[in-house]
């Protein structure tokens, strides 16, 4: 079956789930089956990963894909495709050149009338003294300073207009490098496609709906917040929104948005536990599905030596890449040595994949001449099943293998038991090598390892996202989530562009609870600071990020907000509050008691005074704090109704010996606090640094 008898339908992108680094689109295609049940699926992007690429059936519960793989097609674009961006940069590349050319020849005009002078003849011994032209040379002067004068002025002109044409080409020049990645760049446009097998159609011509799931690096996120809140009201609006950037060389245009905090490349296969035993050392078991080449595999192509070399035959190939043009396939290398075997236990041992130089092995398809490759693969590469890798469109037949020569024997074999390596324990990837291979590789399954180019440029591209400056204040997901993973989904669909700039969606709004709360510490600073305390009841956290407050739909300032578990409690802070005052006063009384007078007594009292001048009532909480002793025989005795706090983590952990006054202060009301405590210190002991009596 030829690719033109095959369906082709085209896809819609519908959602992206974007995670710390990397995002998961799915696609929607819908479309009539032919009788053979093949599908070919347009309209993937280029950096896409191969192994991730997944594609079931939509309602239809007894139709099921039992292939899928992926096919790099190239086509010239129309002459009237238009790219403005780059004809623009090559317009006024162009004038820049032209504007500095003329600049420079301006300068070189001025370095030439600079260089007039008078040169008087020579003057021989027997002539007398000649009176010296001074009309001449004035004459000569002036002409030179007015021609200067009107050159430079000239150059003045230029030196604006290419400073003018510099500046316009930097932001053209800019605008490309900011432009969406998802139009073709070149005259040549490589698309990716989904070639899939179809198995139950029963009917010819059914019409069925599928869905393509798959990978791609160049997506990241980090959260922001906007909260609106009155003076007054328990609750506000906390509405969480996201600055999404993305280069993954598609737009998503109108898909719904989902954001994740997990990392798509972290690995989620069990270790494998090695079991420690007391004993005699038996051999290690051979892994379960390992089987030995069976005996006698090369003798299987003495009929196919025998034959002779094949026919000579010539054929064109398409290079497939992105700004390449086709040309003729270029020559193969010679075959690479005899790869070393490690396999022991058999005559016909399996040997290590790759050349005495460590590079892949070259991987040729199943008895059958080598396919023309893309341009800058090697030749051998071939397509894989199962969406694990790109597969270059096959073209043309490569020239046959001059001849035929009878592969060399296999070394000895590696005495001990067969260790096969996690590649060639990955059936999926193994391909078969054909009988033009050499060196003891024929009719054996090795490692495929496809290299493509262009799609390597274009996941290198892609990934550059990740070293985007952040917003002001904003935390990456994965620093912020902890060991949790949190999935926030988006309430309307969404349009970003594939230029590599932050882009602000809208998530959603997310209840908060909310009260006004003002704090001081006056024995630091008599400053009393407003407060928001956010309670989170949701079942999910809110993480780390910026915050927009606007209270009274005024916008007050833009904090850093912390980490709110669910459930949990966090304070924000909105800067001084003039409207209310405090004012911090110590007294401290020292005395002797005891028996003997042998005990030092520091009495410290604390006069706190608050002032509400605001039109509403107020919470205030005044914090103090008292010496702590771990000397048993120095005591501390506190006189004041102030309480401890309770204990808490991270950002809300108090220091020790701290205290806490709360009170309601109505509007334009004043309250006074009273506390103290005592230092009873045995006579012969002193405080660390002295005593204080200040």
């Amino acid at each position: 079956m030829t690719a033109e008898s095959t369906q082709r339908w085209g896809s819609t992108l519908d959602s992206v789930v974007v995670y710390a680094q990397g995002a998961v689109c799915r696609r929607l295609a819908r479309g009539s089956v032919s009788p053979d049940g093949r599908v070919r699926v347009t309209g993937l992007p280029r950096s896409l990963d191969p192994g991730s690429l997944r594609a079931r059936v939509l309602g239809a519960p007894g139709v099921r894909v039992t292939e899928v793989r992926l096919e790099v097609e190239a086509e010239l674009l129309g002459t009237g495709t238009p790219d403005e961006l780059r004809h623009e940069v090559e317009r006024l590349s162009d004038e820049c050149a032209a504007a500095q050319g003329r600049r420079d020849r301006q300068l070189s005009l001025i370095e030439e009338v600079r260089a007039l002078h008078p040169v008087p003849p020579a003057r021989r011994r027997e002539d007398p003294h000649r009176r010296a032209p001074v009309d001449a040379w004035l004459e000569l002067a002036d002409f030179v300073d007015e021609r200067l004068t009107g050159l430079h002025n000239r150059l003045v002109e230029l030196e604006e207009a290419l400073h003018n044409v510099e500046h316009e080409l930097t932001v053209a020049a800019d605008r490309l490098a900011r432009a969406s990645t998802d139009a073709p760049s070149t005259q040549v446009e490589t698309t990716v496609c989904a070639v899939l097998t179809l198995e139950g159609t029963g009917e010819p011509e059914v019409e069925l709906e599928l869905e393509l799931e798959y990978g791609v690096p160049g997506a990241v996120w980090v959260p922001t917040y906007r909260l609106t809140h009155r003076q007054g009201d328990g609750s506000g609006r906390l509405v969480l929104r996201a600055s999404v950037a993305q280069r993954t060389g598609e737009d998503w245009t109108g898909v719904r948005i989902a954001l994740a905090t997990a990392d798509l490349r972290r690995r989620t296969d069990l270790p494998r536990l090695s079991s420690i035993r007391i004993g005699r050392s038996q051999p290690a078991p051979a892994p379960s599905g390992w089987r030995e080449p069976p005996a006698g595999l090369v003798d299987l192509f003495s009929g196919y030596d025998a034959a002779g070399p094949g026919p000579a035959t010539t054929a064109a190939s398409a290079a497939v890449g992105a700004g390449s043009a086709p040309g003729p396939v270029p020559p193969s290398p010679p075959p690479p040595p005899p790869a070393p075997q490690r396999y022991g236990g058999s005559p016909a041992a399996v040997p290590v994949p790759g050349g005495a130089d460590g590079a892949p092995p070259e991987v040729f398809g199943d008895g059958m001449p080598a396919l023309a490759q893309p341009a800058g693969s090697r030749p051998g590469d071939r397509p894989r099943t199962g969406g694990r890798s790109f597969a270059g469109a096959p073209a043309a037949m490569a020239p046959a293998a001059p001849g035929r020569a009878a592969p060399p024997p296999p070394p000895a074999p590696v005495a001990g038991p067969p260790q096969p390596s996690g590649a060639e324990l990955d059936y999926a990837a193994l391909v078969l090598c054909g009988p033009d291979e050499q060196g003891g590789r024929r009719g054996r399954l090795f490692p495929d390892s496809p290299f493509d180019p262009v799609a390597a440029e274009y996941r290198r591209r892609a990934e550059a996202v990740a070293a985007l400056p952040l917003p002001g204040q904003a935390v990456r997901p994965r620093e912020s989530a902890g060991s949790f993973d949190h999935r926030f989904d988006a309430t309307a669909r969404a349009d970003i562009p594939s230029d590599g700039t932050w882009h602000t969606v809208t998530i959603g709004e997310i209840p908060v609870g909310l009260r006004t709360e003002y704090l001081c510490v006056p024995s630091v600073e008599q400053t009393v600071y407003a407060t928001l305390v956010l309670s989170n009841a949701t079942d999910q956290a809110l993480l780390a990020g910026p915050v927009e407050v606007t209270v009274d739909d005024d916008f007050l300032l833009t904090a850093a907000l912390p980490t709110l578990a669910p459930g949990g409690v966090r304070r924000v802070g909105l800067g001084p509050a003039e409207g209310i005052r405090v004012t911090h006063r110590t007294n401290l009384h020292e005395s002797t008691s005891g028996l003997r007078n042998n005990t030092t007594v520091l009495d410290h009292r604390v006069h706190v005074e608050l002032a509400n001048r605001l039109a509403r009532p107020v919470t205030v909480e005044v914090r103090e704090r008292v010496p702590v002793s771990s000397d048993p025989d120095v005591r501390i005795e506190e006189r004041a109704d102030w309480t401890a706090p309770e204990e808490g983590t991270g950002p809300d952990r108090h220091a020790p010996g701290t205290r806490v006054w709360r009170l309601d202060l109505p509007a334009g009301a004043t309250a006074a606090l009273d506390g103290g405590y005592e230092i009873r210190i045995p006579t012969g002991k002193a405080l660390v640094g002295g005593n204080r009596r200040s």
